[in-house]
């Protein structure tokens, strides 16, 4: 065997190393076209996540607003009941006194 005939057998094992560790990439990594569009349904996920996120928080926000309101409010009224019945207990206290 002469020096070319060794050159092109290492070169043919080396292409055959090559090709197999290709296909193990490429099997590893699956089909290009599909990784791209798994990336683009990924990318829109993360856009409709994040506006459905954006959305909830908002309506966090209103219905902390309500929340405060209310409890506000319900502070107000029962002062309104417990002043309209002070002079009531009062006169219950005086004429038991």
């Amino acid at each position: 065997m002469n020096d070319m005939d060794s050159a092109a057998t290492r070169l043919d094992a080396a292409l055959k190393r090559l090709e197999v560790a290709l296909e193990a990439h490429l099997t590893r990594a699956g089909d290009p076209a599909a990784l791209k569009a798994e990336i683009a349904a990924l990318v829109e996920d993360r856009a409709r996540l994040a506006d459905e996120l954006d959305s909830a928080l908002a309506r966090e926000r209103e219905l902390q607003t309500l929340a405060d309101e209310a409890s506000d409010a319900l502070g107000a009224a029962i002062l309104e009941v417990r002043a309209a019945l002070s002079p009531a207990e009062e006169e219950a206290d005086n004429g038991q006194g």
